[in-house]
């Protein structure tokens, strides 16, 4: 069905989606979701370096929400909040982000309206809260990271239960495509299901099979336009965060070009995953009746600003891939409206007619893919832990950095990759004042009480370089290897 503009056009759209049809059968949900991967690594939105054909396709079968964000983390594990708030459909202001008590999670409340539900793969926020959300479960890994070859996993039993742990017997990205495609082949009732697949690649270890990293060690992605040795102030996360301790102090142009040929390759490598799924949907004939999400925790820096991890308010850190695809949903078409993963509790109530819980904090996206509204909100908010606050416009940028009272004002129409900061220019003056209202109103709003700097006087960050760094114990030794030995470091073998 075509993007509507006619009353008449709108009816038939409404008419197709399952919302609008009482007593009708409600299409099945297919929730495919990514670990640390950025907005901008996906091929049909425009970066011509990677390789993600059956992504590809969902962009043209769907409609891709180009303006979408993670509500920022109270911890520099920052899969932790968002993961809690896209299951509670709440900011990590108003959620126990760690164990999800005392809130109703989305597919708790779709197992009260018969569907059947299923999870596999990565879940950080607490077993009792998995198993109070899921009728079904096969591969699921409690954590947030692990070698990819060695995956400790553990199944719902049939008594209820969770087995002991195992180590998974495959790559995780075939690890949890396997156990989605086993759910969807093996499936004997007539109930709509819900199937959650959250894969924990590209998640590093960046360690893609050696033919999907070794494809891209040919022929590299080109560094981040925003790339530099290091950032010059201290934001807080730069010195003691393991993300950050994953290549040493300055950054070089040789090291962050592997490393992001090791993660696109992963991203490759993850996407054929969701093309096997995707097949088995087919197979199953249940392809035409699913809602197909594919999404993503949060972003990643690799190189971006000086920095590795996904603990800054950056667009590249905190923005990230939405696409939704099925019956009613418009094919081929996008917006660049704001909007969060946190949303999506709420647009799932509103598209299945289900009644949504009191309490949520996000908005239904389904009137912008029905053409009824442009946007649901007009700025994004993006509060980290008590050392970063960002807020910004369809054309303005403001980060504040309290703990250092140092402030970046950044025009996104002419500098989208943050690298020109005008908090210094004169004429920027009524600009920032505009942008901290609406800061200490999202503030007021969401219950932020964290004072906002004023002034700016940042604070240098240290001189980093030489810094001694320690393998955390999940990298395999070939990446221990060649970006912890000295002597490696200097010429990275591959």
């Amino acid at each position: 069905m075509r993007f509507c503009t006619t009353p008449l056009l709108f009816l038939l759209v409404a008419l197709s989606c399952p919302a609008a049809a009482p007593g009708t059968s409600r299409p099945n949900i297919l929730f495919l979701f990514a670990d640390d991967q950025r907005a901008d690594t996906i091929a049909a939105h425009g970066n011509p370096h990677i390789r993600t054909p059956n992504i590809d396709k969902l962009v043209r079968s769907g409609f891709s929400f180009r303006g979408n964000y993670c509500f920022g983390g109270n911890s520099g594990a920052v899969c932790v909040p968002s993961r809690a708030m896209l299951m509670s459909g709440k900011t990590w202001f108003h959620v126990d982000t760690a164990s999800l008590k005392n809130t109703r999670l989305l597919p708790e409340v779709l197992g009260e309206q018969g569907y059947e539900t299923f999870a596999t793969g990565k879940w950080h926020n607490g077993q009792d809260s998995w198993l109070r959300a899921f009728q079904h479960g096969r591969s699921i890994m409690f954590g947030g990271m692990a070698d990819h070859s060695k995956v400790p996993i553990r199944d719902l039993g049939p008594d209820g239960k969770l087995t002991p742990e195992r180590t998974g017997e495959a790559f995780s990205s075939v690890l949890f495509a396997d156990a989605a495609i086993q759910f969807l082949k093996g499936r004997s009732s007539g109930k709509p299901f819900f199937a959650y697949v959250a894969f924990t690649a590209p998640h590093d270890p960046r360690m893609p099979p050696p033919e999907f990293r070794e494809a891209y060690y040919r022929q590299p992605p080109p560094l981040p336009r925003n790339f530099r040795p290091q950032l010059s102030y201290d934001n807080g996360m730069m010195n003691g965060g393991r993300d950050e301790n994953l290549a040493p102090w300055p950054r070089t142009e040789g090291v962050i070009r592997d490393q992001l040929a090791e993660y696109y390759g992963m991203i490759t490598h993850l996407d054929g995953q969701v093309g096997r799924i995707i097949a088995a949907l087919r197979e199953t004939g249940q392809f035409e009746n699913t809602l197909i999400i594919y999404a993503a925790d949060n972003g990643l820096a690799i190189g971006s600003h000086g920095l590795l991890g996904k603990q800054s308010v950056y667009e590249h850190s905190m923005k990230v891939p939405l696409i939704i695809s099925g019956p009613g949903v418009p094919k081929g078409r996008s917006t660049h409206a704001f909007t969060y993963l946190l949303d999506l509790f709420p647009t799932l109530c509103d598209t299945l007619g289900i009644p949504t819980p009191a309490g949520l904090e996000g908005h239904s996206l389904r009137p912008i893919w029905e053409g009824q509204q442009a946007r649901v909100r007009e700025t994004v908010f993006l509060p980290f832990l008590d050392v970063q606050r960002s807020v910004r416009d369809e054309r303005w940028k403001l980060i504040c950095y309290p703990a250092i009272q140092h402030m970046e004002l950044f025009d996104l129409r002419h500098d989208p990759n943050e690298t020109a900061s005008l908090i210094d220019n004169l004429s920027s003056a009524a600009i920032i004042q505009r942008l901290l209202t609406t800061m200490r109103e999202w503030q007021a709003r969401v219950g932020d009480t964290v004072p906002l700097p004023t002034g700016d006087t940042p604070t240098l960050a240290p001189n980093l370089a030489g810094k001694a760094r320690v393998p955390d114990q999940w990298q395999p030794d070939w990446i221990v290897k060649k970006y912890f030995d000295p002597k490696a470091v200097a010429n990275p073998p591959r």
